[in-house]
């Protein structure tokens, strides 16, 4: 459906994702779980074939491809692990931002070590305290002569494991509220720097999901990204593709349970017949197809609604909602058609039930789809038409 309306260059950047997931992810995933194995040597060999610069702009060294290519790309990836599709696209999320936003000067030094995938990015929103109440953040930014002393902890993020640069957002005055956070470009090098031990996320490992903390960090005003005032739209302005590729990704993820069982209950037999000729077995099956093509239907429109800059926002919600229930729902469906075997390490079911549960909190909780698209019924179906 999608792929329709992608160019030729987009479609081979399509494969190529796909071509790599199969050699490169499928067959190690499974062992960089059990390892807790965060696998920087597969981030950069994918590095070394663009998979970070999709849309990353050519005058910077990328492809400069559209956002639907991106998101097809990595639900390609999903199908395999999406546990390191999601650290490669926050990467490569995280090269593009510093590329347009970042000084000229610290984008010179750093982004050609991003690209080949010796600086790994990460984006530092959430900590301890604090997760969807982007709002309330607590890292603490002083005006100081030449730049700003940060102190204060970020949790959850993504690629923290290993990050050498953190897109990172700090409040500078709280009596201002959001408008008064700014964006840091954050470098690891730099005194002041320390990085917390990874969590151990169970079906997540290779996501290199911790934190870090700044004690002192001198940020010069060359990292200032967007000053108090502009950082908070910032960081919201790209909300909505980060749902809907989450929710991308958990289509890629069911499509590769569906296959998996399919080809199961085609071979298992049981009372004298394949598995998948019992019609509780199969109609469970038919359900996971039907969901997932609606799911497409709801991501695609989203992602090419953000191709053209339209309003994206309740599409976008309507997407992530939708997609990681129904992947939660939809792949423990296919474990169950193949019994006890679909929890078995052989098959990566279990580990895309895991992947999507943390997709289900990821760049907006179920909960807050909720209120987001309950925010907006009134004016959607009310009286406030």
């Amino acid at each position: 459906m999608l792929d329709e309306i992608l160019t030729r260059e987009e479609r081979a950047v399509v494969a190529q994702a796909r071509d790599f997931a199969k050699e490169h992810v499928a067959p190690h995933a499974a062992q960089w779980e059990w390892d807790r194995h965060y696998p920087l040597e597969t981030i950069k060999a994918a590095c070394a074939i663009g998979l970070n610069t999709i849309e990353l702009a050519k005058k910077h060294g990328g492809q400069g491809l559209s956002f639907s290519c991106k998101l097809r790309a990595f639900e390609e990836i999903a199908k395999a692990d999406f546990a390191f599709a999601f650290a490669l696209i926050n990467h490569h999320n995280a090269c593009a931002r510093f590329a347009r936003d970042g000084q000229s000067g610290q984008v010179a030094r750093l982004l050609p070590r991003m690209i080949a995938g010796d600086l790994i990015g990460c984006a530092g929103l959430s900590e301890p305290g604090v997760g969807s109440d982007f709002g309330a953040l607590e890292m603490r930014a002083e005006c100081v002569e030449g730049g700003w002393k940060l102190n204060g902890a970020k949790a959850w993020i993504t690629n923290a494991a290993v990050a050498g640069l953190s897109i990172a957002y700090a409040q500078t005055d709280k009596a201002q509220g959001y408008r008064g956070i700014a964006c840091f470009a954050i470098e690891a090098e730099r005194p002041g720097f320390h990085r917390e031990p990874p969590f151990a996320l169970h079906g997540g490992h290779a996501i290199g999901v911790g934190g870090f903390r700044l004690i002192d960090y001198f940020a010069p005003d060359e990292s200032v990204l967007h000053p108090p005032g502009q950082a908070f739209k910032a960081a919201l302005a790209g909300i909505n593709g980060a749902r809907t590729y989450v929710a991308a990704m958990c289509c890629g993820m069911l499509e590769a349970s569906l296959e998996t069982a399919v080809r199961y209950t085609q071979q298992r037999q049981t009372f004298g017949q394949p598995v998948i000729a019992h019609q509780g077995v199969r109609w469970k099956l038919v359900d996971a197809a039907a969901d997932l093509e609606a799911a497409r239907l709801l991501t695609y429109r989203a992602a090419r609604l953000i191709d053209e800059g339209g309003d994206a926002v309740l599409p976008a919600a309507y997407a992530k909602k939708f997609a990681t229930e129904m992947a939660l729902a939809r792949i423990a469906d296919c474990i169950q058609a193949m019994g006890a075997n679909g929890l078995r390490a052989d098959y990566p079911l279990a580990r895309h039930l895991a992947g999507a549960k943390i997709a289900a909190f990821t760049d907006g909780s179920i909960e807050m789809m909720n209120e987001r698209i309950g925010a907006a019924l009134p004016q959607v179906f009310g009286t406030d038409r």
